[in-house]
């Protein structure tokens, strides 16, 4: 399944480089709300809110009336789920929240928020909660993707899978870039959790979204969708 992508900075839609660079710029939200009014699940992304320099509520509750969407940036607490939830989303989407940086860690598991996560899956239904896993050179990246810690997906995604309904990786070395996503990784991590798992980064064309597709994986587009490599 094809997932499209709305990522919000600024009160525009837009397409950033590896979350970096910027490389395109919309503000006719009319367009593409009717683009993708026919697809069952869109994603939308409040860049401000996860990097913490603002937030894009007005519009998310406007796209969230017109399109089936699954929300993320800046959901760090069961509250902000909730409210993003009663305002139209169909799914809530963290990532951040879900992870620690402790000063002495024994082992994988201290790297996760555990408390937290139970927490959430008790007050949120699981089937709503969407946890990120984004990675820089095979490490998973926090807050805005500025941050890093020393955990791989392959020690996360276990200890998580419990508490969700879905996974959504983003493999930012390839994010914006329509390269590809990495074949060898999506079995990889295909073989981690049987829960939905929706991977985003490089997407480029059809063909790789039906390839992802044959193993069970849903894909996030942007760049490709944005620039006519995929048509939307």
């Amino acid at each position: 399944m094809l997932i499209p992508s709305i990522d919000l900075m600024g009160g525009r839609i837009v397409q950033l480089v590896k979350g970096e660079k910027l490389a395109l710029t919309f503000t006719d939200f009319e367009y593409w709300i009717e683009r993708f009014s026919t697809y069952p699940l869109v994603q939308l992304i409040d860049l401000d809110a996860a990097m913490r320099q603002g937030e894009n509520r007005d519009l998310i509750t406007m796209i969230c009336k017109r399109l089936p969407c699954q929300v993320g940036g800046g959901i760090r607490d069961a509250a902000t789920a909730r409210a993003t939830i009663d305002a139209g989303a169909r799914r809530v989407i963290l990532g951040s929240s879900l992870f620690r940086s402790p000063s002495h860690p024994t082992g994988p598991t201290d790297f996760i928020a555990q408390d937290f996560v139970r927490d959430l899956a008790q007050q949120i239904p699981r089937d709503h909660l969407v946890f990120g896993i984004d990675t820089k050179a095979g490490h998973i990246a926090i807050k805005g993707w500025t941050a890093q810690i020393p955990l791989t997906p392959q020690e996360a995604i276990p200890l998580l899978d419990p508490y969700c309904g879905a996974f959504l990786y983003t493999h930012i070395d390839t994010e914006g870039t329509m390269t590809g996503f990495p074949r060898a990784r999506a079995k990889e991590l295909r073989a981690l959790t049987t829960r939905q798992l929706i991977v985003a980064g490089g997407i480029r064309d059809a063909s790789e979204i039906a390839a992802l597709n044959a193993l069970n994986i849903d894909a996030v587009a942007g760049m490709a969708i944005y620039t006519g490599k995929i048509s939307a």
